[in-house]
């Protein structure tokens, strides 16, 4: 799958990419994160406009998945990365996470970091395969501290959720 930084016309395929990802939270019972709305274009542009944001593409170009990141505490933060459920399992989020590791080294950042459901199979299981390794809480930077902070005040903390990181 080939992966390129997204465009701003593709902006309003990115929310849906995520909602229709999104949706395999039902078969978990997490109905709430599968209803959340995704990143509001305006908010996805930030990430666009500071070059962190990338799509895998299909034969047509057409995105069928996506990753934005944002710097936090010295490393690569994945904010969000969201594979369409089409295209899953395929190497897709792989690719995704490899084009954001490529960027990070390249600018001689040591580490992606990224937050996530401790018990969701797609998740830090999947995130633990792919070279992410738990981060203990009295680790976290000020950053991440803050980015946790936001997701308990958005009612993620409902189910267990962790910071994972991979050094690079």
């Amino acid at each position: 799958m080939r992966t390129r930084e997204a465009r701003v016309g593709e902006l309003p395929l990115l929310q849906e990419i995520e909602r229709a990802a999104g949706g395999c939270f039902r078969e978990v019972g997490m109905d709430e994160v599968a209803d959340d709305e995704p990143f509001s274009v305006a908010e996805l542009a930030a990430f666009l406009g500071a070059g962190l944001a990338w799509v895998a593409v299909d034969g047509a170009d057409r995105p069928v998945a996506y990753l934005v990141a944002e710097r936090v505490d010295g490393a690569l933060h994945v904010e969000q990365v969201s594979v369409h459920p089409s295209y899953a399992r395929r190497g897709v989020g792989r690719s995704l996470l490899e084009c954001a590791a490529a960027r990070a080294a390249a600018e001689g950042v040591p580490a992606l970091t990224l937050t996530t459901f401790a018990d969701v199979p797609w998740n830090a299981p999947y995130y633990a395969r792919c070279g992410f390794r738990p981060v203990p809480e009295d680790a976290l930077g000020p950053g991440l501290r803050e980015v946790r902070a936001r997701e308990a005040a958005h009612g993620l903390d409902r189910w267990p959720r962790l910071v994972m990181r991979r050094a690079l």
